[in-house]
């Protein structure tokens, strides 16, 4: 897995997107892939509560008949939270302050999101 590549992807979607304060990129499962967070997050902790997350929300998608969960927001006094699904094994939480945009977040996650993917799906040279 190209770590510099989604490094490059999470810090281009905080450029073109004012108000994101941290990203971070995990696993289904919770496990972290990678992070850009600020010193006050526990990354590992982030992920594994943005999983168990996306799990429920992904789950209520379902038994509602509402089809694949793309994304949920949850929003705080301080601000939100967005989580995304990479396919169907990792997810991407991101927060944003109050002044973020989260419709400006939604159009610009999207493409990000599809060169994730094909990051965490590239297959390693071999004998590497």
């Amino acid at each position: 897995m190209n770590q510099e590549a989604l490094a490059q992807e999470m810090r281009g979607l905080r450029e073109r997107v004012t108000g994101i304060t941290d990203t971070a990129l995990a696993a289904a499962d919770g496990m972290l892939i990678a992070a850009d967070t600020a010193d006050s997050i526990d990354p590992e902790g982030l992920a594994a509560l943005a999983a168990a997350g996306l799990g429920l929300a992904r789950r209520t998608a379902e038994a509602t008949a509402r089809g694949v969960l793309r994304q949920t927001v949850t929003y705080g006094s301080h601000g939100c939270v967005a989580f995304y699904a990479v396919g169907d094994t990792a997810l991407m939480v991101v927060l944003g302050d109050e002044g973020m945009d989260v419709d400006r977040l939604h159009r610009a996650t999207h493409p990000a999101l599809d060169r994730i993917g094909s990051i965490l799906t590239e297959k390693a040279p071999e004998g590497v």
